[in-house]
């Protein structure tokens, strides 16, 4: 596991956050993942839970994405890859996969020699129930 590589273990706490994030609905931020910890152990706190977010960042596990502005969001590190939708009435954020993005990759790598190791793709708009409440001007 990737943890190891740098010289800690899983514990427990970080065991919970991760199976947290697993299981979640929607994309948390810190404070979302420390509630619903603290609904399984008590006894964990804000502190731990950043400090496990940090290195669990570190070891690949996990990513955090700047999904809106102000707001970081963590989730797996998991393949294949997904993109984001964001809507900027009423802030939610969807996932999509596709297929043209890992084709790009392998042009861009195959041109260039460049060993790309992610790809972000974020867009902005309305979802279909921001779409029915906006008046349009």
């Amino acid at each position: 596991m990737a943890i190891k590589l740098i010289g800690r273990r899983m514990t427990s706490q970080r065991k919970l956050i991760l199976d947290v994030i697993r299981t979640a609905k929607g994309h948390l931020d810190a404070d979302d993942i420390y509630r619903l910890a603290r609904e399984k152990d008590p006894h964990i706190s804000l502190s731990t839970v950043y400090r496990n977010l940090n290195l669990l960042k570190e070891s690949g596990l996990m990513v955090e994405r700047h999904l809106r502005e102000g707001h970081h969001y963590f989730e797996l590190n998991v393949r294949p890859q997904h993109h984001h939708l964001v809507c900027i009435g009423c802030g939610k954020v969807f996932e999509f996969k596709c297929e043209s993005t890992e084709k790009m990759k392998r042009e861009v790598e195959e041109d260039s020699r460049f060993r790309i190791t992610g790809i972000e793709v974020e867009m902005q708009g309305y979802c279909p129930e921001c779409q029915e409440n906006r008046i349009d001007e």
